[in-house]
């Protein structure tokens, strides 16, 4: 698993919240449930809205906001990114041939917050379909991303296993601490 760090300044943020983003089917609600839970237990429906849920740690609450990633839904992401912290964008790294849609969306989000730091998760990295994470990175034109505090991590869940992937850890894990540093 790697991760990339491009620019690590801190950034002033009126947000409050971790917005999870990525379209229908990436991960979004399963990687929740392993931040929450540490595990996976049942399958996930597809979230069909929004899903709030508060995560705690060491002493510290977070809220993350996951906004479903269907066609339906995708116009209200900017409505919300305002009030962000955190940009966590879930990408299914095993279906390639929804990159270009998924970095059209992504830039579109970020042309409109050039300051929110975005952690990119390339999540199904367990499936032998799944890319590089240097091939997502040239993919979606992160390089183009801005100037921004700016993580991509490769990740997987599944459902059963008892210990958390080392990306899901490292994602929550530094998470936490950026929003520790918000405060």
């Amino acid at each position: 698993q790697l991760c990339f760090v491009f620019q690590a300044h801190p950034v002033e943020s009126e947000g409050t919240q971790v917005l999870v983003l990525g379209l229908d089917g990436a991960g979004k609600t399963s990687l929740l449930h392993c931040f929450s839970s540490g595990s996976l237990e049942q399958d996930v429906e597809p979230t069909q809205g929004l899903n709030a849920i508060s995560i705690s740690k060491d002493d510290m609450d977070v809220e993350f906001l996951e906004i479903g990633g269907g066609e339906n839904l995708r116009p209200y992401w900017q409505k919300y990114t305002p009030r962000a912290l955190l940009l966590v964008f879930v990408v299914d790294s095993a279906n390639p041939e929804l990159f270009p849609v998924t970095k059209k969306h992504l830039h579109e989000l970020l042309a409109l917050h050039p300051n929110l730091p975005l952690m990119v998760l390339a999540n199904k990295q367990d499936l032998p379909t799944s890319c590089s994470i240097t091939d997502l990175h040239d993919a979606l034109s992160l390089s183009e991303a801005g100037d921004r505090q700016l993580f991509l991590i490769g990740t997987y869940v599944r459902k059963g296993d008892s210990e958390l992937s080392s990306g899901v850890h490292d994602a929550r894990d530094l998470i936490f601490q950026m929003v520790s540093q918000d405060r």
